[in-house]
């Protein structure tokens, strides 16, 4: 197990971990590999590593060590 830190609260992800396990574990839902929701719906989340914005086409290939800083922030409506 890794841990890394997601909206400032540690989260414990498996050993080789991306972006979209991360994902996956904030939001609850079960993502594809390319970051889309298996449902089909919209999943409106936008992620950062460290201050970087990582854009969803990179969020498989980026594997998770240990220790990272994300943000992951999600659309809301009627805000």
């Amino acid at each position: 197990m890794l841990t890394v830190s997601i909206n400032e609260e540690d989260v414990k992800l498996p050993e080789g971990a991306t972006l979209v396990d991360a994902v996956a574990h904030l939001t609850g839902r079960e993502l594809n590999a390319d970051g889309t929701p298996v449902d089909g719906g919209r999943l409106g989340v936008a992620v950062a590593v460290g201050s970087a914005v990582v854009p969803r086409s990179r969020w498989a290939a980026t594997e998770l060590t240990g220790g990272e800083e994300l943000e992951i922030v999600t659309a809301v409506q009627g805000g």
